[in-house]
């Protein structure tokens, strides 16, 4: 059973794993005794998975453990461009879809657009004669004996993985199918697009096929070695959508993992916000790399429109916006003399300047030790000192590269930290905007959660900036990213073009899920998914005929009425008498299971003094005063702070300004009512 509960006597481990690019976070939950631990680590850029069994070994569990994993394997193989060898095939004519694109200018102005090469090069492209009519009728006949000649030059080429990718091959998969199996035959790694995405859109699909086939053999090689290591009794990989699979199903579909990490973390933030009441929340996660944002309206938004690296995929991710501003974000001075702050990153090697680990170069997490608002002895709950001279180092370097003007009461280094979280800040609430004010939604009728060690030390700020009246922190911030993985749910997608006119029924729609249903049972079942945990969702892809894109409704019999009224709500208008065209139809399978646990506790007195630990001097605004510092682990339930004011928590530290309100909640959640601006 997929239950986070203890069905024997035997002691019982759920760990879930979320790999960043300055730590790696472990939750681990025992149902036995119903204890929740957590732990991070610093990660292993050069071999993540060195980290992940440094951490496995620290918790030194004995029994069955259940492992739930967020991988960046797959993403960094694109970015990096350190992919498997491959090579891709299509229709004779179609070679150049992935040099041609949508040729579409990302930056409209830029005279001299740096466009990302494709994954596979026209040297790997190769041609086959046959053809599929758009109602999957065979036009010209597969020539077989060209498949020989390609792999021997394949073969030739040391190529390790092969995309097969068709014309309409989502309405007839015959020949992708047959030359699957050749090259399976020949001990190729294979992806055939009727098998990842039989959908329309040919440079999408072939887009996504190639990018898991790009990625898949890495990945594959990567669980493999795990698998072998920590040899858990059940192992997961979260996916893009938010939701689990088996890492059998995960080692070779790696295009759906690929947005994993910041997907946990949108599923434990939509966890404990409900917990605490909060249904209409926007997620804000602060890593030590970059900042990722989404939009939850009680649901979690997904979507099919993602691009990572300049490769479009067309698989369910949940629609997260990603800016490259985090903790380690590094300062530089441009050639006009300005300051910048991101996108380059010390990561967790060498970190930043007050990790002493040989970093130079003053990070955003060096700002606030200048700032004072990290405490150098409070890190990571006092398991780490930070060496403050070393910030203080490296903004005396900064300063001596740029002409500023001292604000009075604040030496030249506090400018510059503080000129550095304003910047990060404008990074961060422009992230904030793209995902909530440009997708129609009201930031002020919304709570932001806050997690990721650096998010408590913005959080605040980046309210006040949106008009966001409350902030929730919750008692596992930096680590909720893995705590959300064991909160997801089983989720496996199903996706088929069928193009159908406007007098379609519901029944009829209804026969063309019923293939998807029965194959979402059975993989959910190899899933060890029972009956009684299993749902299934329909949904369809509904466009205004003469349209090029199209809405996604839930399939029920009122599937039109939907649709207009979606169409309303997205655009300002809709057209209830003209005809519509069913682009696609999807099943969504999804196999519910037990999170665990979140401890409650009755509301206890609102002094705080108790968690008092000393007053220390801040840079708040604009000038230096004596702030009180308070330990996180000692705030009860019903307790509250006022700012200005610490809090350091054993894996966070949040920084209240002076209008700020916390209090504690009965889930030891810090819920925050914030101020105005201070003046």
């Amino acid at each position: 059973m997929a239950l986070l509960m203890s069905q024997n006597n035997q002691q019982e481990f759920w760990i879930g794993i979320d790999i960043g690019g300055t730590f790696t976070d472990f939750v681990v939950y025992s149902p036995n005794n119903r204890s929740l631990e957590r732990r991070k680590i610093l990660s292993t850029p050069s071999d993540p998975a060195e980290a992940v069994l440094q951490g496995l070994e620290q918790f030194s569990h004995s029994g069955n453990r259940h492992v739930v994993h967020g991988s960046t394997v797959a993403t960094n193989a694109i970015l990096e461009r350190k992919g498997a060898r491959t090579a891709f095939i299509t229709t004779k004519g179609f070679r150049d879809v992935l040099q041609i694109g949508r040729q579409d200018r990302p930056k409209l102005y830029d005279l001299f657009p740096s466009i990302p090469p494709p994954l596979v090069s026209r040297e790997w492209s190769f041609e086959l004669t046959e053809r599929m009519d758009y109602e999957g009728n065979i036009v010209t006949p597969l020539e077989e004996r060209e498949l020989k000649s390609i792999i021997k030059t394949l073969k030739n080429q040391n190529v390790e993985s092969v995309a097969v990718s068709f014309l309409f091959s989502f309405m007839n998969p015959v020949h992708e199918q047959w030359v699957a199996t050749q090259l399976r035959a020949e001990g190729f790694f294979v992806t055939a697009s009727s098998e990842i995405l039989p959908e329309f859109r040919e440079y999408e699909r072939t887009s996504t096929t190639v990018v898991n086939a790009y990625v898949s053999p890495v990945l594959d090689t990567y669980l493999g070695r795990l698998e072998q290591e920590m040899t858990p009794t059940e192992f997961h990989i979260l996916q893009s959508n938010g939701g689990r699979i088996s890492v059998s199903q995960a080692r070779g579909h790696g295009v759906r993992s690929i947005l994993s990490g910041p997907a946990g973390g949108v599923v434990g933030a939509r966890f404990v916000a409900g917990l605490a009441g909060f249904t209409r929340i926007l997620t804000f996660d602060m890593g030590g790399t970059s900042t990722d944002v989404s939009f939850v309206n009680d649901e979690i938004r997904v979507t099919s429109e993602a691009e990572v690296g300049g490769c479009p995929i067309r698989v369910p991710v949940i629609d997260i916006h990603t800016v490259g501003s985090g903790g380690g974000s590094l300062a530089m001075v441009d050639a006009g003399g300005n300051l910048r702050v991101g996108p380059g990153s010390a990561g967790a090697d060498p970190g930043p300047a007050c990790y002493g680990r040989g970093g130079r170069f003053p990070t955003v997490t060096d700002a606030h030790v200048v700032l004072g608002r990290l405490p150098a002895d409070g890190f990571l709950g006092g398991q780490m000192t930070l060496k403050a001279e070393a910030a203080y180092d490296a903004f005396e370097e900064l300063g001596r590269q740029i002409s500023l003007q001292a604000l009075p009461g604040l030496d030249i280094r506090q400018n510059l930290a503080l000129g550095m979280i304003q910047i990060a800040n404008a990074h961060m609430e422009r992230a904030l905007r793209v995902i909530s004010v440009e997708r129609g939604e009201d930031p002020r009728e919304a709570a932001l959660v806050s997690f990721g060690g650096a998010g408590g030390l913005h959080a605040c700020d980046l309210a006040r900036a949106l008009g966001i009246p409350h902030v929730l922190i919750p008692p596992m911030a930096a680590t909720l990213s893995a705590l959300g993985m064991l909160a997801a749910d089983v989720q496996l997608d199903y996706v088929q073009t069928v193009m159908l006119p406007n007098d379609t029924t519901f029944e009829m729609l209804q026969l063309q899920t019923v293939g998807m249903v029965r194959q979402g049972k059975e993989d959910l079942f190899r899933e060890n998914i029972s009956p009684e945990q299993a749902v299934m969702t329909r949904t369809v892809d509904i466009r205004y005929v003469g349209q090029s894109f199209d809405i996604n409704v839930p399939l029920t019999s009122e599937f039109r009425q939907d649709f207009d009224r979606v169409h309303q709500e997205a655009y300002g208008y809709s057209q209830p008498d003209a005809p519509i065209e069913i682009v696609n139809v999807r099943v969504c399978a999804i196999g519910r299971i037990t999170p665990p646990p979140i401890p409650c506790q009755p509301l206890a007195s609102p002094d705080s003094s108790s968690a008092k630990w000393e007053e220390r001097s801040v840079v708040l605004s604009n000038r230096v005063e004596a702030v009180p510092h308070y330990w996180g682990s000692r705030l009860q339930p019903g307790h509250k702070v006022s700012g200005p004011a610490i809090l350091v928590m054993d894996d966070t530290t949040v920084y209240l300004a002076l209008q700020d309100h916390a209090s504690i909640d009965a889930y030891s959640n810090i819920i925050i009512d914030v101020g105005a601006a201070d003046g």
